[in-house]
């Protein structure tokens, strides 16, 4: 299917006027312009693949949403994550390689909110033009999205921290991959059924492992502000040395402030990112002569088949289960 006139010409006004400005390298825009304004071929069929034989291709951007989509749609449909494990999704660069994935997929599902930078530059045309865009962030009840005074007026992005609220985009991802496979709908329902029950037994046993922190312990403090979601859902004080992006690096009166705070409430321990520079956080556990406290996942899972075993209870870090109870075992053995 070809965009009309219309629809082309506005995208490359959109790209003369360098509204995808500090997305890619120079050397990787003649593709991306190639992407924007020439007729999308909606499936990437290749290779001389039939219809019925060829599996529809889904890619997801971060690794949460990969480890979603790979649940629910098994063998189905060839899933692409884009981002690799360790990736800070907040500074991520599309590269030359991925646009041909993003092209030629069938299903697109990324946060949004702002997480992945200008990578919605590219994805919301693609939207515009009737592809199969699914920003999961926008799918999820206003009133629940927590709106930093400080972040432009846009819902904090980091909705997994809550397995609760994170629970809820999988019926969204659910109805894409439905209808791109919708002779197996029921086989796709049955999975994201076992999916969510999974998240909800992951929310009990978090809320029962935090149980053993003491109220007056429960404070986080990370490089930057990726947990205030589960310090909602979970009953914890949160600080970041930076804020909600990590695009813009913390300054000194960042780093002395923070470990002010942390001598001033006799914090146990800190944390640092394995998707941010440790440096910064390492600085404040000097200045404030306080332990670091362990690594977490923040924007990232971590690698596949990364297994590790706490309390006789074994999980892969590499998927979205894993990496909470990385992180709440880290924090609660710290803290308690």
């Amino acid at each position: 299917m070809f965009p009309d006139r219309s629809s082309v010409s506005r995208l490359r006004r959109s790209l003369v006027s360098g509204a995808l400005s500090g997305l890619v390298g120079r050397s990787i825009l003649p593709p991306l312009v190639l992407l924007l304004s020439v007729a999308c071929e909606r499936g990437g069929k290749t290779d001389g693949a039939s219809d019925a034989t060829r599996r529809p291709v889904v890619v997801a951007t971060t690794t949460m949403l990969a480890d979603m989509v790979r649940a629910l749609a098994a063998d189905d449909a060839e899933v692409i994550g884009l981002m690799a494990p360790g990736v800070d999704p907040h500074t991520y660069e599309l590269p030359a390689r991925a646009i041909g994935r993003i092209r030629g997929a069938d299903v697109i599902v990324y946060n949004g909110l702002l997480l992945e930078g200008k990578i919605a530059e590219v994805l919301q045309p693609l939207a515009e033009q009737g592809r199969a865009v699914v920003s999961v962030g926008d799918t999820l009840p206003p009133e629940r999205l927590i709106q930093p005074e400080h972040f432009a007026g846009h819902g904090d992005p980091h909705v997994w921290g809550d397995a609760s609220l994170w629970r809820l985009a999988i019926r969204p991802v659910r109805d894409a991959l439905t209808a791109a496979l919708p002779g197996r709908a029921d086989a796709i329902a049955g999975r994201a059924a076992e999916y969510e029950a999974e998240i909800d037994a992951l929310d009990a046993w978090i809320r029962g492992r935090v149980a053993e922190v003491p109220a007056e312990r429960r404070i986080v403090v990370t490089s930057h502000d990726a947990f205030n979601y589960f310090g909602r859902a979970y009953g914890f004080e949160v600080a970041g040395v930076q804020g909600i992006s990590t695009a813009t690096d913390a300054g000194i009166a960042d780093i002395v402030g923070m470990a002010d705070l942390v001598k001033k409430r006799g914090i146990r321990a800190i944390f640092v990112e394995t998707s941010v520079s440790k440096a910064t956080i390492e600085r404040v556990a000097r200045d404030a002569g306080v332990k670091i406290g362990g690594t977490l996942f923040s924007d990232s899972c971590g690698p596949a088949g990364a297994v590790e075993t706490v309390g006789g209870e074994t999980y892969d870090t590499g998927t979205y289960a894993g990496m909470m109870k990385h992180n709440v075992n880290a924090i609660v053995e710290a803290l308690k």
